[in-house]
């Protein structure tokens, strides 16, 4: 009977290498052999060396009968075989070899994604090869400029004020921390922050003005709530050119409390240090539209020149400065109320104009209203009118021989884009909500205010039309850093 031969595996390799004959695989010359005592020790001695790995064919038992024993006067020596790795062994030995092996792989792609990341660094904020966050708000963005309805958008700022150390708010927040050319450090600006609510819309109006150069005041209402005193406290103390007002005002809409704390801030920005040039005041619903450096380009166009945006007062602003008005604060809100009586004329025969409150003012100018009698009078006489910044700056600034004067100036100098709802027929309406007759800007205003050539536009909440915050602010930091003449650091990217 002829015999089966066996499937060839791997310990079948290893006892032929052994020196080692496999039972079912006997010599012609073994076969032929006459049997001898020891004969069947011989047998049982190397069945066990011929095991098969699990579910492989054994050898059928007719085969192993007809086995011709060795000689007894010549048995041949057996050598031992250390027994190979359980299955199971083997299986664990091959798992965590795929696991080193995928952990080392891993290793060295994220090391090449960090090396290649900063090796190409894009200069241009355009379109990202690839999904993610910042994908996601540009096309956002397009949408919104087509007039196309956008999705519900959240607040993407990376971390709230006074969780992390400054070091790391700056970093993830996407500070500018150093000038961007010498053409800015030459022309420093200071800045006057009048806020009272909203801190995330204010934090991101104080991100897109911020150059290491300038300087800030920021004055909050003494009404505010503790917990927005303390969160714009601590955004303040994570930079040494920004600071909070020496003096606080309770704050009335259209009372002589709102220009007061743009002077507080103005005395404390004359005492400052820094070489500022022009002072501009802001609130906390403001956001710029031009970069520092086209800010500072305008600016310098003016040649010294305040700007104070104003005309004769119109039939409906005479009453404002025409009657007694007082300011009101009580359980029943704050308001300024109509006395109906009549004021005393001007000081010094002025004649008074009517115009914005948001001036750009050169620091002469503003040593001469805190030194000036004229200045000091008229303030004195303006805190019983309504609305006194509208009537103040432009005012003192129509006077000749004042510091950087424009007696004969007009509505010149667009600093603020405001859309008026009295005023539709001129800028289209809009896409927001009106609040006291101004526009809170929505989405569907992205494109005329894109297309302003004012520096500023009033007024913004980040809460309710996030996206139209979202997508000025990364237009403005792409020009800005585009715009820039040094080496731009790699957090600047929004």
């Amino acid at each position: 009977m002829q015999m089966r031969r066996a499937p060839r595996g791997r310990r079948g390799s290893e006892a032929r290498a052994a020196g080692v004959r496999h039972p079912g695989r006997a010599s012609g010359a073994a076969a032929a052999a006459s049997p001898g005592p020891s004969a069947p020790r011989s047998v049982e001695a190397a069945a066990p060396l011929a095991r098969r790995p699990r579910g492989r064919s054994r050898c059928r038992p007719s085969t192993v009968a007809a086995r011709t024993p060795a000689p007894a006067t010549s048995p041949q020596p057996l050598e031992t075989e250390v027994p190979p790795p359980a299955p199971e062994e083997v299986k664990s030995m091959n798992f965590w070899r795929c696991c080193l092996f995928a952990l080392a792989l891993l290793s060295a792609l994220i090391l090449l994604m960090v090396y290649h990341s900063q090796l190409h660094l894009p200069r241009s904020l355009g379109k990202p090869s690839g999904p993610g966050p910042r994908h996601v708000r540009l096309r956002a963005c397009e949408v919104a400029l087509e007039g196309k309805a956008a999705f519900l958008w959240a607040n993407t700022l990376p971390s709230p004020v006074g969780s992390v150390p400054c070091k790391d708010y700056l970093l993830q927040s996407h500070y500018i921390t150093s000038p961007l050319s010498e053409e800015e450090v030459a022309f420093p600006l200071a800045y006057v922050m009048v806020i009272h609510k909203n801190f995330e819309t204010f934090e991101r109006l104080f991100r897109a003005v911020y150059m290491p150069q300038n300087v800030y005041c920021v004055h909050v209402d003494e009404k505010a709530a503790a917990k927005f005193k303390e969160s714009v406290r601590q955004l303040l103390s994570c930079f040494p050119n920004a600071f909070l007002a020496s003096r606080m005002e309770p704050v009335v809409y259209g009372g002589i409390s709102r220009l007061q704390a743009d002077l507080n801030c103005l005395k404390d920005l004359a005492a400052s240090q820094v070489p500022w040039k022009y002072a501009i005041n802001t609130c906390g619903q403001d956001f710029p539209l031009k970069t520092n450096k086209e800010i500072v380009r305008h600016l310098k166009g003016f040649k010294g020149k305040n700007i104070t945006p104003g005309v004769l007062p119109p039939s409906h602003a005479v009453k404002r400065t025409k009657f007694v008005h007082r300011e009101h604060i009580g359980k029943d809100g704050s308001f300024v109320k109509n006395t109906n009586v009549l004021k005393t004329s001007p000081p010094h025969q002025m004649t008074i104009y009517f115009g914005t409150a948001y001036v750009a003012l050169t620091r002469e100018f503003v040593d001469f209203i805190f030194h000036d009698k004229r200045a000091i009078d008229l303030l004195h006489w303006s805190k019983d009118t309504y609305s006194p910044d509208e009537h103040f700056w432009v005012t003192l600034n129509r006077i000749p021989g004042v510091p950087g004067s424009m007696p004969n100036a007009s509505w010149t100098g667009n600093l603020r884009a405001i859309k008026w709802i009295d005023m539709e027929d001129k800028h289209g309406g809009c896409h927001g909500r009106y609040v006291r007759g101004i526009c809170i800007y929505g989405n569907g205003d992205l494109k005329w205010l894109i297309d302003s050539p004012s520096l500023f536009a009033n007024k913004f909440e980040l809460t309710t039309y996030p996206l139209t915050v979202e997508c000025l602010e990364l237009r403005l930091r792409e020009r800005t850093l585009n715009q820039s003449e040094t080496v731009i650091q790699p957090s600047w990217y929004f």
